[in-house]
């Protein structure tokens, strides 16, 4: 079997090296770029499984990175990197479809674990295109993208997909957030701190036109958790 392929763009050589180190000790191969320039270029000419992509990058944006590579290829995982205290720069870059986020400094057993999770399939995915109903329209998962009865539609990255299937899948009931971090991100919610699930179920929100302020379609239940509503009132 063929080793996963990691691109890595991130400035800092200290960083850098301790993730190249991590991930090649993990069985991962990696490609590197050091900043925005030859970042934008591994990215639309490199061909690799996951990207980590630190946001603030001499010669550019790393949101700039995301978005061309959120255009070439909508699926792919991407992780970000930031540093801590820049919780806009996770917002958007969050909304423009990475996966997850990670706050630097990291440990080399953390990130393990974020990449593996976020690289990792369903095993019940399907292979032949799927739809399931949602409130206005459907979720198709062959083409990972929100389907509306008005003509309309909207791309879904792989962890908003995976994570609407499992709300859809326990429509009516209560999930708590370290059940959606288990089950749909596979971590242990004792050993990672994380608001990305908060993040998720927002952009999910705002995909499936539910109204933030007033939601119909995910309930938040304050200290339980959330609750996928089949059918709009």
């Amino acid at each position: 079997m063929s080793k996963q392929r990691i691109l890595v763009i991130e400035d800092d050589s200290a960083i850098r090296r301790g993730i190249l180190h991590s991930l090649r000790f993990h069985g991962f191969e990696v490609i590197e770029a050091e900043d925005a320039v030859s970042g934008q270029v591994k990215a639309e000419a490199d061909d690799f499984d996951l990207l980590l992509l630190d946001l603030n990058l001499p010669g550019g944006d790393g949101l700039d990175i995301l978005r061309a590579v959120r255009g070439r290829r909508s699926a792919l995982p991407v992780i970000i990197l930031t540093a801590r205290g820049d919780e806009e720069d996770r917002v958007r870059g969050l909304k423009l479809g990475a996966d997850d986020y990670m706050v630097k400094p990291f440990g080399a057993l953390e990130l393990a674990a974020r990449v593996e999770a976020v690289l990792r399939r369903s095993p019940a995915r399907p292979e032949a295109p799927r739809e399931v109903p949602v409130p206005g329209g459907v979720l198709d998962l062959g083409h990972r993208e929100l389907r509306f009865a008005d003509g309309t539609s909207t791309p879904l990255s792989e962890r908003e997909a995976e994570l609407l299937l499992f709300l859809v899948s326990h429509a009516g009931r209560v999930v708590g957030r370290d059940d959606i971090l288990a089950q749909v991100w596979r971590l242990n919610p004792d050993a990672v701190e994380t608001r990305t699930v908060d993040m998720h179920i927002a952009r999910l929100r705002e995909k499936l036109r539910d109204d933030a302020a007033a939601p119909r379609i995910i309930l938040t239940l304050r200290g339980r958790g959330y609750q996928f509503v089949g059918a709009q009132p």
